[in-house]
């Protein structure tokens, strides 16, 4: 079984190393639609996700279009914070995709509005300066989510 992570527009090198060394470890793959905030060259990104970024199924596109027309059979849900549907709501299958938007703005409204059927979200505390949880917390909490429902295909 194989589950595809989703970047729409990453802005935190961190992030996306922690990230992409996550999927490494949960053989989950790993896409990343354009433009980002900063190259992949960069030391943050390769400190974070060490020296796993060889063993990563990865897939850059330029942009939200590209990404549909080479995953024209994609499942996507598409994670946000201000949505009806908890991450735990849906039974995912293989080879769906989950998508995250950037860290500042998330994923834009029109997509979201297209899709509203598979919209998820994290349930989390409502506080005036708190908005959401950091990005690869968020990734990696849903991941395992879908991992338990699989059982951990393949773990120890």
């Amino acid at each position: 079984m194989k589950l595809n992570i989703v970047l729409f527009e990453p802005e935190i090198p961190q992030n996306t190393g922690n990230i992409a060394r996550t999927c490494v470890i949960t053989n989950t793959a790993l896409h990343i639609i354009g433009p980002m905030g900063f190259s992949l060259d960069e030391k943050q990104v390769k400190r974070a996700g060490l020296d796993y970024w060889d063993l990563l199924d990865f897939t850059y596109y330029d942009s939200y279009e590209e990404f549909l027309t080479k995953n024209p059979k994609a499942n996507i849900y598409y994670a946000e914070t201000r949505v009806e549907n908890k991450y735990t709501d849906v039974s995912y299958s293989d080879n769906d995709f989950i998508m995250f938007g950037k860290e500042t703005t998330g994923i834009p409204k029109t997509i979201l509005g297209e899709n509203k059927e598979t919209c998820i979200r994290i349930p989390m505390l409502k506080i005036e300066k708190a908005r959401s949880l950091n990005l690869s917390n968020s990734v990696a909490i849903v991941v395992y989510e879908v991992l338990r429902q699989w059982d951990f295909p393949g773990m120890n």
